[in-house]
């Protein structure tokens, strides 16, 4: 989204919930204005991945579909294994709750269950329409609406994305105007920790609209960003109540898996 100051906003939302793993790579290279082709691909180009059908393992660095490379290398989450990932999503707000057992009773705790391959995820504003989850009425003000469980482990396994209304502080990346966006369906790889690693050298570009050498300097410097990249640093939440969820058949996400 472009504004009057001459900048573009964009975000991964996971506001209604999870579907796919995605990611937005902006087109740099191929835009005329030496203000967008000059920003390194590793402060610009979010991907989040929920799935453990495409997560790489802890460790990988690897994220070529971005333009990251040895020069830029692109801060990726490490600290979430597998098996959070396959059970990141809050039971009660499962698109495709598992079978029960056979004696029809979900055993305690929920995530001792397996959970199917493909799983979507409602938010908790999807599923309950609540205005404490929605931060709508007496909670439509960042001091009154606070992350949800569901919302912070959202941004635990994908901490560039906007995981509710009021996330846009760790979650909205701005650059100058003018670039083109390809938007990724089912990447493969680990999400990516851009905003949490060099939020303030992006800052730097929001502000001035060009990238200084000291941005330069830092977003190929391999041992800064490591040494900035804390992600799975979750923040306190509330819990949810419990309730059961009504089937949503995507079938973009079948196949997109399947591959």
């Amino acid at each position: 989204m472009s504004s009057a100051s001459q900048q573009t906003f964009y975000d991964i939302s996971m506001v209604d919930g999870y579907n796919l793993p995605m990611g937005i790579k902006l087109l740099a290279s191929e835009s005329s204005n030496r203000n967008i082709s000059d920003i390194p691909p590793n402060l610009t180009n979010p991907v989040c991945i929920g799935s453990t059908a495409l997560l790489e393992p802890i460790g990988s660095t690897s994220d070529a579909l971005f333009s990251t490379n040895a020069t830029y290398p692109i801060p990726l989450e490490q600290s979430l294994s597998s098996s959070f990932v396959s059970s990141w999503c809050p039971f009660p707000l499962l698109a495709f709750p598992p079978e029960k057992p056979g004696d029809g009773v979900y055993p305690y705790p929920d995530d001792n269950i397996h959970r199917p391959l493909f799983s979507p995820c409602f938010s908790a504003c999807a599923k309950w329409n609540l205005d404490r989850y929605c931060c709508a009425g007496n909670h439509d003000s960042p001091g009154t609406c606070k992350r949800s469980y569901y919302s912070t482990q959202a941004k635990k396994v994908c901490p560039d994305a906007y995981s509710f209304a009021y996330d846009d502080k760790k979650s909205t990346f701005i650059v100058p105007e003018g670039g083109g966006y390809e938007v990724v369906f089912c990447p493969r790889g680990r999400s990516s920790n851009i905003l949490a690693t060099l939020g303030p050298e992006m800052q730097v570009v929001a502000q001035t609209g060009q990238v200084t050498r000291d941005v330069e300097d830092k977003a190929s410097d391999a041992d800064y960003i490591a040494k900035r990249n804390d992600a799975g640093k979750g923040l306190a939440a509330e819990r949810l109540p419990s309730d059961s969820l009504i089937a949503l058949a995507v079938l973009l996400g079948w196949i997109c898996l399947s591959w």
